[in-house]
């Protein structure tokens, strides 16, 4: 009984036998009223209960009857008063009578329980409340830095990638897209020269402007970049990891090419964008792969960007393997506008599900175009949040083959219409990029597209004010796609499916 009693506090009457005079034959009873808390000392002898009392609990007694205890362990015996119940009908006590209570107090208001809860547990001890286990899984305990307050106007982080001899196209692509509200990553892949990636470099720290506003990044550690290989998806992931490292307040990542460049301004971009929620993913999907099945999602692929320094071709290995049956598999485009939070899950991995895909996804024939998609529209967190397109005009053959056209002046037209913010792809220094500049983008002699920042003369070589904008036309028909694209993802069509 008595190990079932330690640890517990009770209101104890208790008697000791201590002479207060030595000259008085009779001895004198004396009885105190406190609070114990029964340790391990306590032993159990011949059925009463004696408590060992440390030296400190003498502190209770008066001095005359210190004078009379030993220095330590001095026997002194306790009779439990009528607060001391068997504990073998205490236990059932308490908890019908809080069953009773919770009983009567559901049927007046159901309120009153929540109140009735805080309050029992205010007034137990600290230490049963802060042993109690969080209902909460354990990765909600991870320490996050607060993010900081939103601004009225989202911020960008680009990824802009290209490999060997598209030093010029990533140039005049980073100079058509840059703003200095927005972040940049830029990365030539290992198949570079050394010297286009020191070149770069270069160009990236003496530019005035972007040394001054210090928002574009050169991606010092190149990657191995395998056309159609897992390498493209890693490379990505890399690039995310570096903006979350670097900023935390930007609000969608967007992964481009040197091959692609903007048909609205970056002015039209921020504006359109700032009426709408910031949780949205444009990313392209589908799970009916048809061809895809038996050719990319069954073979088994190598990618040796993951093991050498030398850039060579995928390669294919036996046997095949089946489709999956713990995920569904979702297949679309490469190309994406990506919000902060699920670039957060894909790289922190707080669930499983983001680490797992990249393993499958390792020996998957073009994974850059099903990675995303999968993790995204398996995450049922997310898939509320997915729109079903990529920002980008993209022509293809039908069916598709592996590679889109290569735009030319004939596209302007469609390209317009399309209202897309993104197109691709392009060729180095050709007619139509010339063409956009000047009608869509009214950027002159290579230099920045001009916007509400640009300051300074000649325009654009001083920086004003980031948060100030000038949409252009672009603008209205970027509103109109977003518009149409928004009503389809708000009633749940086309999302996943």
């Amino acid at each position: 009984m008595v190990d079932r009693l330690q640890g517990s506090e009770f209101w104890l009457q208790f008697e000791f036998l201590a002479d207060e005079d030595p000259v008085m034959e009779k001895e004198k009873l004396n009885k105190k009223k406190l609070k114990l808390t029964l340790s391990p000392t306590t032993q159990y002898i011949n059925e009463k209960i004696i408590f060992l009392w440390e030296y400190h609990s003498r502190s209770l007694l008066n001095s005359r009857q210190r004078e009379n205890l030993s220095p330590l362990n001095t026997r002194v015996q306790i009779r439990m008063g009528h607060l001391n119940m068997e504990k073998k009908w205490v236990l059932p006590l308490v908890i019908s009578s809080l069953v009773c209570v919770l009983l009567l107090a559901t049927s007046f208001n159901m309120g009153m329980v929540s109140s009735l809860r805080d309050s029992i547990f205010s007034i137990l001890p600290s230490r049963l409340t802060t042993n109690q286990a969080s209902p909460y899984f354990a990765e909600a305990k991870i320490k996050q830095s607060p993010p900081p307050p939103r601004h009225s106007i989202p911020k960008f982080a680009y990824l802009i990638s290209g490999s060997k001899g598209d030093i010029e196209k990533l140039w005049r692509t980073l100079h058509a897209l840059y703003h200095p509200w927005n972040y940049y990553v830029v990365h030539l892949d290992l198949e570079s020269p050394p010297e286009e990636r020191l070149e770069l470099t270069s160009r990236v720290e003496k530019d005035p402007i972007f040394a001054k506003v210090g928002n574009v990044y050169m991606n010092t550690k190149a990657n191995m970049v395998t056309y159609r290989g897992p390498t493209m998806v890693s490379n990505t992931l890399h690039a995310c990891a570096i903006l979350l490292k670097k900023h935390q307040d930007w609000d969608w990542f967007i992964n481009l090419s040197a091959s692609d460049y903007p048909l609205v301004t970056q002015d039209d971009l921020l504006y359109t964008f700032s009426k709408i929620k910031r949780e949205w993913n444009f990313i392209e999907h589908t799970s009916e792969l048809g061809w895809k099945e038996g050719q990319r999602a069954m073979p088994l692929i190598i990618d040796p960007g993951l093991y050498q320094t030398n850039k060579s071709d995928i390669f294919w290995v036996t046997p095949q393997r089946t489709l999956p049956t713990a995920f569904k598999l979702f297949t679309g485009s490469a190309w994406m506008v990506l919000s902060r939070p699920f670039v957060e899950y894909c790289i922190w991995g707080w669930d499983n599900l983001p680490r797992t895909l990249l393993m499958y996804y390792s020996n998957f024939l073009s994974s850059p175009e099903g990675y995303f998609q999968t993790v995204i529209c398996n995450a049922p967190e997310f898939v509320p949040t997915v729109v079903n397109h990529d920002m980008h005009y993209i022509s293809w053959d039908s069916p598709p083959r592996q590679h889109p056209h290569t735009l030319s002046l004939n596209d302007t037209a469609k390209m317009i219409a399309s209202g897309a913010a993104f197109a691709r792809k392009f060729k180095q220094n050709v007619p139509v990029l010339d063409k956009l500049d000047k009608e869509l983008l009214r950027r002159k002699n290579g230099s920045f597209t001009p916007g509400g920042w640009c300051a300074g003369t000649p325009l654009c070589s001083e920086v004003g004010n980031p948060t100030q904008l000038r949409p252009s036309p672009g603008a209205q028909r970027l509103r109109r796609l977003l518009d149409v694209l928004l009503v389809s993802a708000k009633f749940g069509q086309n999302q996943c499916n």
